[in-house]
């Protein structure tokens, strides 16, 4: 096998981006055109270039506004792209979420609302109920991304705490026809778990949300509580009447694009398995299981042959104890447990990433690791496995020289992790 590791595994994750292209999937679900307007709306990390794609293809009037996290965006020329704080929230969310809400009031049955929903939106729509205020959400949204709660359970908590997440926006367009497009960024792709399913209803109730608080220790202010334990916080249920003329279509997820990264190893020379798409649990611990598998492989030939390439997604959580933490994402964390438990091994080469090309707090996707990486950190004065307790990853990860920094790629599927082993 002659293969460049780093240069391989950025194929391959090129692929995988590549795979979740919003223009090509959105081109195979368009819908008919209505007799009334077409109002589009939408929130994610991909946001903008879903509405790029979408009016590069629609032939016939339309409107509309998405909601993108702030940084570059794909130009649009019919539809207005607002912009919001990612992953804590501000107060030009509010405004966002206002003014999906306004284009979708006194719509007909005859009325169109495309809505472009991908990862992230959750962040990027903040709409506290009455009683609640902008800071509530932020305790809230901050809460959940200590808890170490996986992205399921987070995003119960969120829809009872909306006034647009949880079905309302597509409630509140009723009885226009609504047809949501979906990038899907969670384990499962279930509609209603992305972005917390701002047009998606589910079967969730506040007392999950509350159990779900109780659950995973987290502290939330004492109104958020109130609001939780009060009927207010209940969401429309999917059986409501408003949600008889939806539609939702899932035309990008983390399968499809794993599937891609697998189909570019093989035409390289390189066999590819897929562990799962849907890997959830604390990130340094699903890097220590990733990094026990290619061990086995690289000193036994087993439960792979070698040269094999190991592929997998989901969405892996990071839990904070404390007020002391470093820089750096789900990614990073688990690519440091993964260093620190094949330093030595030869043969082995991985790359961890956020598909978005943003991976936690810094501007990387996240990183490249090998058997020499722990010693290369400790040459360069860092100590990995200190950076692992105190959450620092991206800083370990730096002064080694191993970040992987692709830039926003304009697609959101979750995570990849691609593991080499020849």
């Amino acid at each position: 096998m002659v293969v460049e590791p780093r240069a391989f595994l950025t194929s391959l994750f090129e692929a995988a981006v590549e795979a979740a292209d919003p223009l090509a999937a959105i081109r195979a679900h368009l819908p008919e055109r209505p007799k009334g307007r077409t109002i589009v709306v939408g929130a994610g990390k991909a946001a903008s270039q879903m509405a790029a794609a979408f009016e590069s293809l629609w032939d016939g009037p339309l409107e509309g506004a998405v909601v993108a996290r702030h940084g570059p965006i794909a130009a649009c020329k019919r539809i207005r792209v607002l912009q919001s704080a990612h992953p804590v929230p501000d107060e030009a969310g509010l405004a966002g979420s206002a003014e999906l809400l306004r284009l979708v009031e006194g719509l007909t049955p005859d009325d169109l609302v495309m809505a472009l929903i991908s990862g992230g939106g959750s962040s990027l729509l903040p709409a506290p109920p009455d009683g609640l205020t902008l800071a509530d959400e932020i305790a809230v949204n901050k809460a959940l991304l200590a808890s170490g709660a996986p992205i399921s359970a987070m995003n119960v908590v969120r829809k009872h705490v909306s006034r647009i997440k949880g079905g309302r926006l597509a409630f509140a367009a009723a009885p226009a026809r609504v047809v949501s497009l979906i990038v899907s960024d969670v384990p499962g792709d279930n509609p209603a778990f992305v972005a917390s399913g701002p047009t998606i209803a589910d079967l969730s109730t506040p007392a999950d949300a509350l159990a779900i608080v109780s659950r995973y220790g987290m502290t939330l202010p004492e109104a958020v509580m109130r609001h939780l334990g009060s009927k207010h916080s209940a969401a429309p249920k999917p059986d409501h009447p408003a949600f008889a003329n939806q539609q939702h279509h899932i035309i990008a997820s983390a399968s499809v694009s794993l599937e891609a990264a697998a189909a570019k190893a093989r035409a390289l020379g390189v066999e590819a398995v897929i562990l799962s798409d849907a890997i959830e649990g604390e990130a340094r611990d699903i890097g220590r299981m990733h990094a026990a598998i290619a061990r086995e492989t690289a000193l036994r030939n087993r439960p792979f042959v070698k040269p094999v390439i190991i592929l997998s997604g989901g969405e892996t959580t990071v839990t904070i104890s404390g007020d002391t933490y470093g820089k750096g994402g789900r990614n990073s964390e688990f690519l440091l447990s993964f260093a620190l438990d094949i330093d030595g091994v030869e043969g082995i080469h991985a790359l961890a990433a956020d598909t978005d090309g943003i991976d936690g707090s810094e501007d990387n996707a996240g990183a490249f690791a090998d058997g020499s990486t722990a010693s290369r950190m400790r040459a360069a004065g860092a100590d990995p496995r200190d950076h692992l307790v105190r959450h620092d990853a991206w800083s370990a990860f730096n002064a080694s020289g191993d970040l992987f920094a692709p830039g926003p790629t304009g697609t959101n599927v979750n995570d990849l992790r691609a593991i080499l082993v020849f």
